[in-house]
């Protein structure tokens, strides 16, 4: 099948996945993970009607925008940044998903501020509490959440999230649960410059359940363009 014909594919089941969980369709995106794909193709999921496109790798990024893959959608940052990359990346991207660590939120802020600007990104949450992801755990919102008031040139958005690798359909459910938990937590205690706009969590093999746990977008990249050849 065609990027255009998995794009097609994609959209109709996350209108059925929304529709049975008694949501908008329109209230979800779909983001292209772009990751090892070509500008070219990069376009073609484009002009195929994604929302926006997300890379994992600031090489990669900073090649696509300078041969325009991304015309016509914004590109977010959806892999892990080091600090000493950040400069890269903020200002190019209209959302940086990946912000793992107080760390990383300062030297963001640093750089936005340095530009002028406000960087919109979200604070990725190590869900499944695994050693060999990144991201905050669960239980260190609460003494993270109150800090972010003092970085007053980025905006947190949401939520993103990696679930651990299930061993059937379904196994991802009770983690996307768990998030749906954490938002609704962030929104009762009204944290300054925290916002859950957004939630991104669901990707190829398991966003209908994502969906049906609130994702408001899904990052989606074999199943738009194939398998990913990691011999290359």
């Amino acid at each position: 099948m065609s990027i255009a014909e998995n794009v097609a594919r994609i959209r109709r089941e996350m209108e059925l996945a929304a529709l049975a969980a008694g949501r908008d369709p329109c209230s979800i995106q779909l983001c292209a993970a772009t990751k090892m794909n070509s500008a070219d193709a990069v376009r073609e999921a484009i002009r195929a009607g994604v929302d926006c496109c997300g890379e994992n790798r600031v090489q990669e990024l900073t090649q696509k925008l300078a041969e325009n893959a991304y015309e016509g959608a914004p590109v977010h940052f959806i892999g892990h940044l080091q600090t000493n990359k950040v400069r890269q990346v903020v200002g190019k991207v209209s959302l940086i998903q990946s912000v793992d660590s107080l760390r990383l939120l300062a030297a963001i802020d640093a750089e936005a501020r340095r530009q002028g600007i406000v960087q919109d990104i979200l604070l990725e949450i190590n869900i499944g509490i695994e050693e060999s992801k990144s991201g905050f755990a669960p239980e260190e919102l609460e003494d993270i959440l109150p800090k972010i008031r003092d970085f007053s040139n980025i905006c947190v958005k949401g939520l993103m999230c990696i679930p651990p690798i299930g061993e059937k359909n379904g196994d991802s459910a009770i983690f996307f649960k768990k998030m749906c938990k954490i938002s609704v937590d962030i929104i009762r205690k009204k944290y300054d410059n925290v916002k859950v706009d957004c939630m991104s969590m669901g990707m190829s093999q398991d966003f209908p359940d994502a969906i049906a746990n609130g994702s408001t977008m899904i990052r989606v990249g074999t199943a738009i363009f194939g398998a990913r050849d990691y011999r290359k």
